[in-house]
């Protein structure tokens, strides 16, 4: 089943709450729900950490909120996790690793237009974890073939459970650390990344996609196969719009776009309304119209979410909960002003 469009309301899903209900509750106001990942209320629930469970060479230090790789233990216990990879249930996220995704399976989701999951992405947990050389383990020409299918398989595991609960589920590939790609990093680069990008999406499940919040190479990434794209439209707007050629490439076989245009930080948040946000909204689609893109396609293969994470107000969930009514406001208006029905 494709992914919803017609500017319906979905969100990131790292949350600053400590609150598991709470957040379950601001996550099931959308209108694509999503199951919340809360590093404030346990570090299991942290997003680096839900997706090296199992990964073998993992030292998982919570006192000191620490992940890192030892090759030494990789090695000791890589026979241990290939034993395990044919069984699904192996490479989902286990209640150890979240009370929130356990909960969130047992609601009842079906009448929703879609849910959504989410998993690390393997650029962005390879440039993260580091090995006793402080090197990364994206680096490494031997844990990086193994990372890419055991992140696939997670990603997979995750799918087809949230599928059961809703035909039209999909994923997001969260890759913070995509940009980085493009930087004078020394060891891997963005030709080097498409052939591991490629081979990756390769041996995941549709309907799948990736978010991010940073500015990567926007043809690179609107030119992988994927079926979804998140983005902070709110900072990158300019930039964003001057890809018309791929973004029409890209919703013209079949892709969503995730226009993420309400601040979560206290700042910006106060400076903006409802109706400075949908203005910054409308004149990147007004550019893109001018550049030959079908607006109505484009109405019809997008979402609206809230621009990014939020962990660091000192009001905490607040204004990220505010936020959340934002977004479900700007999409009300805005379906209702384009004639959009549910």
């Amino acid at each position: 089943m494709p992914i919803p469009g017609n500017l319906l309301t979905t969100a990131m899903a790292v949350m600053p709450h400590t609150d598991v209900r709470r957040a379950m509750d601001a996550a099931l106001s959308l209108d694509i729900p999503f199951w919340p990942q809360l590093p404030n209320y346990s570090y299991y629930e942290d997003m680096y950490v839900q997706a090296s469970e199992h990964f073998p060479g993992i030292c998982l230090d919570l006192q000191n909120r620490k992940l890192s790789f030892s090759t030494k233990k990789f090695i000791a216990e890589l026979e241990e996790t290939l034993a395990h990879f044919e069984d699904p249930n192996y490479f989902d996220v286990s209640l150890d690793y979240s009370v929130v995704y356990q909960q969130f399976l047992n609601l009842y989701l079906g009448d929703r237009p879609a849910i959504r999951g989410q998993l690390e992405g393997p650029i962005s947990f390879g440039f993260n974890v580091l090995d006793e050389d402080e090197r990364p383990i994206l680096f490494n020409d031997t844990v990086r073939p193994f990372m890419l299918e055991f992140m696939a398989r997670r990603i997979n595991a995750q799918l087809q459970k949230l599928k059961e609960r809703n035909a039209n589920a999909f994923m997001f590939v969260d890759e913070p650390g995509m940009q980085f790609l493009f930087s004078a990093l020394a060891g891997y680069g963005d030709i080097k990344a498409k052939t591991d990008l490629d081979q990756f999406f390769a041996l995941v499940e549709r309907p799948r996609g990736i978010h991010l919040c940073g500015n990567p190479d926007w043809d690179f990434l609107l030119g992988l196969d994927l079926d979804v794209l998140s983005l902070d439209i709110y900072t990158n707007a300019e930039i964003f719009s001057a890809y018309a050629t791929s973004i029409r490439k890209f919703l013209n076989r079949g892709g969503t776009i995730v226009w993420g245009i309400v601040p979560t930080s206290i700042e910006a948040f106060e400076k903006e309304n409802f109706q400075s946000l949908a203005c910054q909204l409308e004149n990147v689609w007004r550019v893109l119209r001018e550049k030959g893109i079908d607006f109505n396609l484009l109405l019809s293969r997008s979402l609206l979410s809230p621009a990014t994470c939020c962990l660091v107000n000192p009001d905490r969930e607040k204004t990220v909960e505010r936020a959340f009514d934002r977004i479900r406001h700007i999409s009300r208006l805005m379906r209702e002003h384009y004639s959009i029905g549910s």
